[in-house]
C-alpha cells in the first residue's frame, strides 16, 4: 500500500519536483520549501510565476513577478540568472548544454551556458516557451499560434499558424510532434515534417497539464473527468484515433497528470486532491492519495521510481512512497 508523507505549506503550489533526489515545493508567493533531513526554506522571488527543472534534476529554473529568472539547487544556493526589469517572467524552459528560455510580454529570450542572451520579439504576447528534444531550437506559444527559433543561427523562424490563444507549449521526446495547449478548451498539435494540423478537441474544461509517456508514444491531458491520454504511436499521431480516458470519476475533473518515467503509467490527480495511479494497457487504479484540501496542481517522479511529489492549490503537498 502506498504511503503519504505530507507536508502542509501556507498557498498554492506552482511546481513540485525533485532536485538531487530531494522533493522541492515551489510556491506561488515566491517561497521554495524542501524535505532535507527537517524542512527548509528560502525566497526566491516576490511572487513565483513558473518553475521548471532541468533535465539531470540538479537545478531549479524560476521566473517571477520580480522579473527575475533565478536557479536553485538542491544544496539550496540561489543565483539570479537574468533579469527583465518591472515587467514579469512568465514563463521559463531548460534546455539541451546549460541553456535557459525564458519570456516576458512579447519577448522570449534564450540564455547559453556561457551567459550570452539571444532576443526573440513577437507580435504579441508569448505565453509559453520549450526546448525541443533535438538540437538547440525552442517552440512559443503566441496568439494564432507558435513560432519556432534556433536561438545558435540567424535566420526567420518557422510559423505555425492556428487561430485562437495558444497558452502552454511541448515538444514530443522525439521532436516528431509540437502539442500546444489553447484558451478554449481543447489542444493543437503540428506534425513537424510537414505542419500538418492535429485537432484534439472536446474537453469540458481548459487543459493545464500535459505528460509524455516515457518513449513518447502517449501524451496524458488535464481538463475532463479522466485522464485523456492521446496515441502517438503513427507518422500522424493521434489523428483518426480515439484517445484513452483513465481514471474517470464521475464529474471530478482531472486537474493534473504525469507520467512514469519508464512504464505506460500515468499519475493523476484530481480537482479533489486524490491521485490514481493507472496503467495504460488495462486501465487498472492504484489509489496513491485520498482526497484532501485543494486541486492538485504539480506532480513528478523521482529518479529511483518510486515516489511522488504533489503539489496543491491549498498548499496541502507531500511526497507518496508507491513501495509503501
Amino acid at each position: 500500500m502506498p504511503t503519504v508523507a505530507p507536508l502542509d505549506l501556507d498557498g498554492h503550489c506552482v511546481t513540485a519536483s525533485f532536485l538531487d533526489d530531494i522533493p522541492f515545493f515551489a510556491l506561488a508567493d515566491g517561497m521554495v520549501h524542501w524535505l532535507d533531513h527537517g524542512q527548509r526554506s528560502v525566497r526566491l522571488h516576490d511572487g513565483l510565476l513558473s518553475a521548471t527543472t532541468t533535465a539531470k534534476n540538479d537545478l531549479m529554473i524560476s521566473g517571477g513577478e520580480d522579473g527575475k529568472v533565478m536557479t536553485l539547487t538542491s544544496a539550496g544556493v540561489t543565483a539570479e540568472l537574468a533579469s527583465v526589469g518591472k515587467k514579469w517572467v512568465t514563463s521559463v524552459a531548460s534546455g539541451p548544454q546549460g541553456a535557459v528560455a525564458y519570456a516576458s510580454g512579447r519577448n522570449a529570450w534564450v540564455r547559453f551556458a556561457d551567459g550570452k542572451t539571444k532576443e526573440f520579439a513577437h507580435p504579441r504576447s508569448v505565453e509559453g516557451v520549450a526546448f525541443s528534444p533535438k538540437g538547440m531550437r525552442i517552440g512559443v506559444a503566441r496568439y494564432n499560434g507558435a513560432t519556432l527559433h534556433f536561438p545558435a543561427a540567424d535566420g526567420t523562424p518557422t510559423e505555425l499558424q492556428w487561430d485562437g490563444a495558444h497558452t502552454g507549449i511541448t515538444f514530443s521526446p522525439d521532436g516528431g510532434f509540437l502539442v500546444t495547449t489553447m484558451q478554449e478548451n481543447a489542444l493543437h498539435g503540428w506534425k513537424l515534417v510537414d505542419a500538418k494540423h492535429m485537432r484534439m478537441t472536446g474537453y469540458p474544461a481548459k487543459v493545464k497539464s500535459l505528460s509524455w509517456s516515457a518513449k513518447g508514444k502517449w501524451l496524458a491531458s488535464s481538463g475532463a473527468p479522466a485522464a485523456i491520454v492521446w496515441p502517438f504511436t503513427g507518422k500522424d499521431g493521434p489523428m483518426g484515433k480515439a484517445p484513452l480516458e483513465l481514471g474517470t470519476r464521475g464529474n471530478t475533473m482531472v486537474t493534473s497528470v504525469a507520467c512514469h518515467p519508464s512504464e505506460d503509467i500515468v499519475a493523476i490527480g484530481y480537482e479533489d486532491g486524490m491521485v490514481l495511479a493507472v496503467r495504460f494497457a488495462d486501465a487498472k487504479e492504484v489509489l496513491l492519495r485520498r482526497p484532501g484540501k485543494g486541486a492538485i496542481t504539480s506532480m513528478a517522479w523521482d529518479k529511483e521510481e518510486r515516489r511522488l511529489a504533489f503539489g496543491s492549490a491549498a498548499g496541502d503537498c507531500g511526497v507518496i512512497d508507491i513501495t509503501g
